[in-house]
């Protein structure tokens, strides 16, 4: 499945942990750009360093 989705961004909510975190997994994994979003900042940040920086983009939401 490798570059599959390469020229692709995706949003994914609750990708610190999960089905979030696994949908971040499957989409890294085909070369999709994304941007993961997440309540728990470590949990994220660990996640897109793991996936490639340099195509992942991690934001904070404000769920209030």
């Amino acid at each position: 499945m490798t570059g599959t989705l390469a020229d692709k961004s995706i949003i994914i909510t609750g990708a610190g942990s999960g089905i979030g975190e696994a949908a971040a997994r499957l989409f890294a994994n085909a070369g999709a750009r994304l941007v993961l979003a997440n309540r728990n900042g470590e949990r994220g940040e660990a996640l897109r360093h793991r996936h490639g920086p340099h195509r992942r983009w991690r934001v904070h939401p404000d769920l209030t």
